[in-house]
């Protein structure tokens, strides 16, 4: 299948590769292009301001997360009716999980996806010396095609002159140059930037000018040229109902589901303290045969209608305790859900409003644990195994995962919802699924089938 596309890597993180991205991806759409955003690994924020920037949903692309297989179909499936395909990269453009190598680095992705790369570099402190930086990144693994380089934070039209003519001798063309623009600089906290869903009007002001800034900076015809020297990829794409079809442990539930009511209410967590969430997820619970609603706990004071099943993902409630405890009608109807014996699926800042309270504010009272700020920061990938039945996985089950937070519960589950080598996370009570465990779900597609066959299950009458 023919797309253009180009990733935008970095040699390592601050030197603005999301900045250049998102910028590039405004400054396309703005030509009237279709553009179609994406971002390596399991970040939640770059594709909110890269949702603002293209008019349409931000992508992960996590080989961690998802399998190697699924990159190059992801990215067709979401790309669909696009004329260009932008991946931002994460951290440096060889930096993979810790102890797997390149797995799951950016330049892993861009080998899967067979894409050129724009190497983004933060020249503030350089002069000559960024030829040998670039002359590296091009010879190391050259397997990962660097097409282009964008010069960043260039202090003066000399320093200008110095980076262009070093770079000569490398063979790799400045495809753009950027001057110092730090007011376009978004704010960030405790886990990173702000997600552009907390900032609305500014976010989008950010964007706009990053677009603006870009378009007047970047050989945009360059980029576009680069993108399209990229080769056909094999389809075909991802689809949510094929992935179903294709899982074999989600076929009983389907079965199930057609034995039950159809198209039960799966409430969706969404608004500013809910922000983490991929596409993948909704898409799937619908292709599973479920009507999907979304619910802000910041403004809704009831679920939706006829609710069966409630899914929360990640975000800050711990920036929005106060208002997610005011709302206690919500947090009283989450709390009936739950005891009604309907699957509840919670991932991190889930968990957190699914527990009794959060830093000695009442939350939804679900979980018997309180949850506190810490200043430890927990991250990483892990690798899970199921120990209990639940409405995601069977026992045994083997997830990959991500873990992100600076907050901690007591006491700890005595049913933990996963097992890993060094500790175990999460609680399973009922229908209730809430761990820290950052789930992708199509690559693991049955989680799908089995919550909303779960969900049907509930919403039949006694």
């Amino acid at each position: 299948m023919s797309l253009p596309r180009v990733v935008v890597a970095a040699p390592a993180s601050g030197h603005g590769k999301t900045s250049v991205a998102t910028g590039l991806l405004r400054a396309l759409a703005q030509r009237g292009l279709a553009v179609s955003p994406h971002k390596v690994g399991p970040d939640y924020i770059d594709p909110g301001y890269h949702a603002l920037a293209a008019g349409r949903p931000g992508r992960n692309l996590d080989p961690w997360l998802v399998g190697e297989e699924r990159i190059a179909p992801l990215l067709l499936h979401g790309a669909a009716g696009a004329d260009v395909a932008v991946v931002e990269g994460v951290m440096g453009l060889h930096d993979g999980a810790a102890g797997h190598g390149a797995f799951a680095s950016t330049a892993h992705v861009a080998g899967l996806l067979r894409a050129p790369v724009l190497l983004v570099v933060d020249a503030a402190a350089q002069g000559r010396s960024v030829a040998a930086l670039v002359h590296g990144f091009t010879t190391y693994d050259t397997s990962v095609r660097v097409g282009g380089v964008v010069l960043n934070r260039v202090g003066s039209d000399r320093h200008e002159r110095i980076l262009r003519e070093a770079l000569e001798d490398t063979g790799v063309p400045v495809l753009g140059v950027l001057r110092r623009h730090d007011a376009l600089a978004t704010p960030s906290r405790h886990l990173g930037l702000v997600p552009a869903a907390e900032r609305s009007a500014e976010a989008l002001a950010t964007v706009r000018a990053l677009g603006e800034v870009v378009a007047a900076s970047l050989d945009l015809d360059a980029v576009l040229a680069l993108a399209r020297s990229a080769p056909d990829l094999p389809g075909p794409a991802w689809d949510p109902y094929d992935a179903l079809a294709a899982a074999p442990s989600a076929h009983d539930d389907r079965e199930d589901l057609g034995r039950a009511r159809a198209e039960p209410v799966v409430a969706v967590a969404a608004g500013p303290a809910f922000t983490f969430s991929y596409a993948e997820t909704a898409e799937l619970l619908h292709a599973a045969g479920a009507r999907v609603v979304t619910v802000d706990p910041l403004a809704d004071e009831r679920l939706p209608e006829g609710a069966a099943g409630l899914v929360i993902g990640g975000g800050f409630p711990e920036v929005y305790g106060q208002a997610l405890s005011d709302n206690a009608g919500l947090r009283a109807d989450v709390a009936r859900l739950a005891a009604s014996g309907a699957p509840v699926a919670a991932e991190c800042a889930g968990l957190l409003y699914l527990a009794d309270d959060l830093d000695g504010l009442p939350m939804c009272g679900v979980l018997g644990t309180s949850a506190r700020m810490t200043p430890r920061l927990t991250l990483g990938y892990r690798e899970a195994v199921a120990g209990v039945p639940s409405v995601l996985a069977d026992v045994g089950t083997r997830v990959r995962g991500h873990e992100f937070h600076r907050t901690a519960v007591d006491p700890a589950s005595p049913e933990p919802a996963w097992a890993w080598r060094g500790g175990t996370d999460g609680f399973v009570r009922g229908g209730v699924h809430a761990s820290y465990l950052h789930l992708h779900w199509a690559g693991r597609p049955e989680m799908a089938a089995r919550f909303v066959a779960a969900a049907a299950r509930t919403a039949v009458p006694a």
